[in-house]
């Protein structure tokens, strides 16, 4: 398992305030990154990419979960942002084919991928991981990001 050297706990309570923090942790997440994203169905996932996309400059409103093309791509100011959903995949090999370690290696894009946890290859290259669990009630998000 990847051992990482910073760590930082967050809590919101609506979807709102996880754009908030979508926005204000995309500062730590600097490009280029891979990152993992963690976390049940329905958890935000794609809410905190959106923020992450408005802070980046990218049209926040055109992000919307990457489940079925399995890419969304956002561009940004200085930034693109890379949105894989990889929860259809299900070899090492099918990585490849969509060209994620190449988007990876470009150096202006911050790559958000939602079920990377999967698989290990994708683990042991990440440079963070944010997981996203429920909370106490309903709307409550427990954020751990880790990098």
């Amino acid at each position: 398992m990847r051992e990482w050297t910073h760590e930082k706990r967050l809590r919101t309570r609506s979807e709102s305030g996880t754009l908030g923090l979508g926005e204000s942790i995309t500062e730590l997440l600097a490009a280029p990154k891979l990152v993992v994203l963690r976390g049940d169905l329905g958890m935000g996932k794609t809410t905190l990419v959106r923020g992450m996309a408005a802070a980046l400059g990218a049209d926040a409103d055109e992000v919307t979960s990457p489940t079925f093309t399995l890419v969304h791509e956002h561009q940004g100011r200085r930034v693109r942002l890379i949105h894989l959903d990889l929860y259809r995949l299900e070899t090492e090999r099918e990585l490849e084919g969509i060209g994620l370690w190449e988007m990876a290696d470009a150096p202006d894009a911050l790559v958000m991928v939602e079920w990377g946890d999967r698989f290990a290859s994708v683990r042991e290259r990440a440079d963070a991981e944010i997981a996203i669990t429920q909370g106490e009630t309903e709307n409550e998000r427990l954020l751990r990001v880790r990098w």
